[in-house]
């Protein structure tokens, strides 16, 4: 499909409620290398929990949206063994030449620098989410995505990106939002949500819960919303995994780690002093940032190899950041 911007009404929509639901970013069919490496992945990492002795049946009669919730009933722990693998510990968790192809696309990036009327994007964040039918962990509470960000960009327009690789329905799990709350401030977050997810507590929401909106989207489309619209994810009841991607984007203005890369790690992977004092300049300082898009400095736009010595250099580097935000935890209050 041919790359376009967005119409002015999109944006004006887009400016007034805090979200947009474009359907047909992406044929549905430009999603499945993805959803193929995915599914390599997890038959990889099956095979080696089996040669653990870990698992007996891998599965591997059922496609992606299935293979995963097999093992799981087999045995929980497997099965969050292999979620958690591809979601990581800090986020990104899994990368590969399909997910860099994904951020670094084209279709998307020429709505989201409509939305943020920038030739200049930089991207790190990203998140891999398998939602398994019927599992409450998979349930993410009301929050903001700023609620996870440095309280420093709090005013700063970042744009998040949710792209199912499924059909996204009420049935299987997708998203509510709480349309036109987003020129508020941050609202207050608590530590301890479900899953030990952040989450905004009825109360402290910027608005009645009741107004929120269901937020369908079919496989080829993408939710762009603001790091400031509040929004949370229904539970899924259907026999199938709800995947999807959450990437963020943010003009070269924004404040970012670009660039800034260890002058050394040593061998226990801590890096010089100098790079922990410059990575905290992002507004989510633990992954690296890059320019994915820039008609003023091309040069500079990374490549699929770049981004993968990026990801693996900070990977392989201890996290000794400050913390993004500190937020009470509901057990204290």
């Amino acid at each position: 499909m041919t790359p376009r911007s967005l119409t002015p009404s999109e944006i004006s929509f887009f400016q007034q409620e805090g979200y947009l639901i474009v359907p047909d970013v992406f044929d549905p069919a430009e999603l499945e290398p993805i959803r193929q490496e995915l599914h390599r992945e997890i038959n990889r990492k099956a095979r080696e929990l089996q040669a653990a002795g870990l698992l007996s049946d891998l599965h591997e009669d059922l496609d992606l949206d299935q293979q995963v919730s097999a093992i799981y009933q087999d045995s929980k722990e497997v099965g969050l063994m292999l979620t958690k693998h591809l979601i990581g510990e800090n986020g990104g968790g899994y990368f590969s030449p399909a997910v860099f192809d994904l951020i670094a696309n084209p279709q998307l990036m020429t709505p989201v620098a409509s939305l943020l009327k920038s030739e200049e994007l930089i991207t790190s964040t990203y998140r891999i989410r398998p939602k398994l039918p019927n599992l409450g962990s998979g349930n993410v509470p009301w929050h903001q995505d700023g609620g996870y960000l440095s309280s420093h960009c709090d005013q700063e327009l970042i744009i998040t990106c949710w792209v199912p690789l499924v059909d996204a329905t009420p049935v299987n799990g997708c998203m509510q939002i709480l349309p036109r709350t987003h020129r508020s401030r941050i609202a207050k977050h608590h530590a301890g949500g479900n899953a030990d997810f952040l989450v905004i507590r009825d109360e402290d929401l910027p608005d009645d819960p009741s107004k929120a909106i269901t937020a369908p989207c079919p496989r080829g489309g993408v939710v762009f919303m603001t790091s400031r619209t509040p929004h949370c994810s229904t539970p899924n009841t259907s026999d199938v995994i709800r995947w999807s991607l959450d990437l963020r984007y943010k003009s070269a203005e924004t404040p970012n780690n670009a660039g800034v890369e260890p002058t050394y790690v040593d061998s226990k992977g801590e890096a010089d002093p100098d790079f922990y004092e410059k990575v905290n300049v992002a507004c989510y300082p633990p992954e690296p940032e890059f320019l994915v898009m820039s008609r003023q400095h091309p040069d500079q736009v990374i490549d699929h190899d770049e981004y993968m010595r990026l990801r693996v250099l900070f990977e392989n580097t201890k996290p000794r950041t400050k913390d993004v935000r500190l937020w009470p935890s509901l057990q204290s209050t």
